[in-house]
């Protein structure tokens, strides 16, 4: 090391083992940060058209991009799984990120229909019809107004469209 020294400080030129020896790392150095850059490379899903909200986000409306800006707002979408399939609660505009908090899943049980409420307290097992007052997906808590009693209770929706009754 401290030959390398000398001769760089006396402008002598270097043999060929002091320039590999000086190359063969620089190269190494060049690799990793090219691996480091490609590993840094973010997508994110943008939209081809304008899509609004309440509609149902299809794989053919939307693209992948490279993003660019490393300042980039956090909670965007970098897949088009991510949001196959969901709905949009606001206007989506062409070429933006798609923000995952303006999307929501699709409603399995929609305000006004019939569903079957079912109350189930170990071996009492009541169903009944009722009325949902509000839109809900699989999950959520929502009320629902008994078709034979007009009673008001609190049910959360299943996968299979039913409503379980909380008891009070």
């Amino acid at each position: 090391m401290f030959r390398l020294k000398a001769a760089l400080r006396s402008g002598k030129i270097l043999s060929a083992r002091w320039r590999a020896a000086l190359v063969a790392p620089a190269a190494l150095v060049g690799l990793l940060v090219a691996d480091a850059a490609l590993a840094d490379v973010r997508t994110a899903v943008v939209p081809k058209r304008i899509i609004y909200p309440g509609e149902e986000i299809q794989a053919g409306q939307l693209e992948v991009v490279e993003v660019t800006n490393p300042n980039i707002v956090k909670g965007f979408a970098e897949s088009i799984s991510d949001v196959n399939g969901l709905i949009t609660k606001r206007t989506l505009l062409p070429g933006r990120v798609i923000l995952v908090s303006a999307l929501r899943e699709p409603f399995l049980v929609n305000r006004g229909t019939t569903v079957q409420m079912v109350f189930d307290d170990g071996s009492l097992v009541i169903r009944t019809n009722g009325t949902p007052l509000q839109d809900a997906a699989v999950g959520e808590l929502i009320r629902v107004r008994n078709k034979d009693s007009g009673v008001i209770v609190s049910g959360t929706v299943m996968a299979d469209g039913t409503v379980h009754v909380v008891a009070k």
